[in-house]
């Protein structure tokens, strides 16, 4: 008895001993996480230093915006699909007989256009994730494997916050039909006007213009509606403007890699 009194190997004193000990961890423990403590505002702060590699987080940030940029590029591409396969099946079916209308042809240009308008909402929706992975790698992962080109922009952690508080639209939809009318639908349109042409000329033996007629509508009137329908495409796809979507390829991009030394 004397003995446990003296080493202090009372389970009741031990208790008592460490019992303030486990109150002061629970305190702790709760005071991490209260959001008026400063430290619970800035626990995230670490995680995507510049002056380091890309941790753990934003490697998984990272691929998270990738696998929805990649959904999205897919939809475009269903759409394009689409498109093409439609005008091929109404295309065979125009030039199958000279007796078959040539409006068809026309029909098929309604189609492809709608189309257009449904992909240009999409490429709306798909630049918002191709802009993250963007700012992304100019500013990390960029900056990790070569920090003496600095970060591209100083302001990019500011801008992806507000953007994940509140996402937003980065382009019009006029830059968006502009983007696929010179990636995909100008040509598609390019080739039915084409063909259009060749039915109600070549494969017909009446003069143009009463063949291109529809109806009670004069070949006329109607060749004047193609051709400046076209016209209008055509100035929605080539006039100049500031491109607000950032980081898309064009012709102007294309160079070379710079020769190892």
């Amino acid at each position: 008895m004397d003995e446990q009194q003296s080493t202090g190997d009372d389970p009741a004193d031990r208790s008592a001993s460490e019992s303030p000990s486990d109150d002061t961890d629970h305190a702790t423990s709760d005071a991490t996480f209260d959001p008026t403590d400063e430290r619970a505002r800035t626990m995230g702060r670490g995680f995507f230093e510049e002056t380091s590699s890309p941790g753990s987080a934003m490697a998984h940030l990272y691929r998270g915006e990738i696998h929805r940029m990649k959904m999205w590029r897919e939809r475009l591409d269903h759409t394009s699909n689409w498109a093409v396969t439609v005008m091929a099946a109404i295309l065979t079916w125009a030039f199958a007989d000279a007796r078959n209308p040539h409006y068809v042809i026309l029909v098929g240009a309604v189609m492809v256009g709608i189309f257009l308008v449904i992909e240009a909402r999409r490429y709306r929706g798909y630049d918002i994730w191709r802009s993250r992975v963007r700012l992304l790698q100019k500013n990390v992962f960029a900056y990790s494997l070569d920090p003496s080109q600095g970060i591209d922009d100083e302001d990019w952690r500011p801008k992806l916050s507000r953007d994940y508080h509140k996402p937003t639209m980065k382009i019009s939809y006029e830059e968006a039909v502009a983007h696929r009318l010179r990636r995909v639908y100008l040509p598609l349109f390019t080739v039915l006007g084409a063909a259009w042409l060749f039915r109600i000329s070549v494969m017909s033996s009446t003069p143009w213009q009463e063949s291109a007629a529809v109806g009670g509508i004069s070949g006329t009137v109607v060749t004047a509606i193609v051709a400046l329908t076209y016209l209008g495409l055509a100035w929605i796809t080539f006039r100049p403007r500031r491109w607000q979507a950032q980081g898309e390829l064009r012709d102007h991009d294309i160079g070379a890699w710079d020769e190892m030394e």
